[in-house]
């Protein structure tokens, strides 16, 4: 049994993957793991490219994009291990940094999930964790509650200590199979976004945490898997919608006017600032149309996206 089963999944992202496979083989030592690659019906040569550079890496073929939640419980479900490390596509690992989040999380016995410091290209830090959401998350801006609430930590305010946090990000994150057990997997109503946090509540309700094991470094060239389209956007909305129905039961009936309120306002804000500079800044432009997008979806009753 190896101690570690490493999941990543893929969905045209090949190059990528291949690099984050180099660095996974490259960077891990001392600890004794098996890597699965799990592919959401890429088009472009993933499986076969996978299975010629790494002929140890098993590969599973998906014949449809089973979206992030259910792929990897494909793995989770069968496997030995006792811990399992989940790994975004477009991530490259430092040496010594799955080694450190793990000799952490056996030392930690409350640890049920783990993760690292997420990187931009460029070495300077992306967020790592995230707060469980609540009633104010939905109706303001996550940048504006941080502002507000300056006793709230953030990328900047976590320096070298392991630091307890509410949920960690999907990139990069060491699950203990214990819990994840315990906690029932990751919800399959979730396509794509909300899942880690939905299973991190999961296993807070019974008694494991999250952390943040700060001198282990993760690159993470951001979200190239799923992009920054609309439809992405769109998607990171339905799972809101999912998570808050299955969390906040007595909101269910608040949470359209509320998100309806919130969208209007932020069209409107945009549309205006646009409006004063005629549209030359393209990025008020594209603002505009993604909560125009969004709110037209809202108002069609949330049809299924996929």
């Amino acid at each position: 049994m190896t101690d570690v089963t490493i999941i990543i999944l893929s969905y045209n992202t090949k190059e990528l993957l291949l690099n984050c496979l180099k660095s996974v083989f490259e960077t891990i030592k001392e600890i004794s793991f098996e890597v699965v690659v799990v592919d959401n019906n890429s088009h472009d040569g993933t499986p076969k490219a996978v299975l010629k550079i790494f002929p140890d890496v098993r590969v599973i073929e998906n014949s449809e994009n089973l979206g992030f939640a259910k792929a990897n419980n494909l793995v989770l479900r069968q496997t030995k291990s006792p811990y399992a490390l989940l790994l975004n596509s477009d991530t490259i690992l430092t040496q010594g940094a799955v080694k450190s989040i793990y000799d952490f999380m056996v030392a930690k016995n409350d640890a049920g999930i783990c993760a690292g410091q997420l990187l931009n290209e460029d070495g300077t830090k992306q967020n790592s964790f995230a707060y469980f959401p609540g009633i104010f998350t939905l109706l303001f801006n996550e940048s504006l509650i941080n502002t507000l609430s300056p006793f709230r930590k953030n990328k900047h305010s976590i320096a070298n200590t392991e630091v307890k946090v509410d949920s960690c990000i999907g990139a990069c994150i060491l699950m203990k199979m214990e819990a994840v057990r315990k906690a029932g997997f990751f919800d399959e109503s979730f396509f794509f976004f909300f899942e880690e946090t939905d299973l991190a509540l999961a296993m807070h309700q019974k008694g494991w945490f999250s952390y943040i094991v700060p001198k282990a470094k993760i690159y993470h060239l951001g979200g190239q898997s799923v992009g920054h389209s609309i439809k992405s956007r769109l998607l990171f909305a339905q799972s809101r919608r999912i998570f808050y129905k299955k969390h906040f039961p007595l909101l269910s009936h608040m949470y359209m006017p509320l998100i309806m309120v919130r969208l209007t306002a932020d069209l409107l804000i945009n549309v205006t600032l646009g409006a004063l500079t005629l549209f030359s800044a393209t990025g008020k432009k594209n603002k505009a149309t993604l909560y125009y997008e969004l709110l037209v979806w809202h108002i069609k009753g949330c049809p299924t996206i996929r």
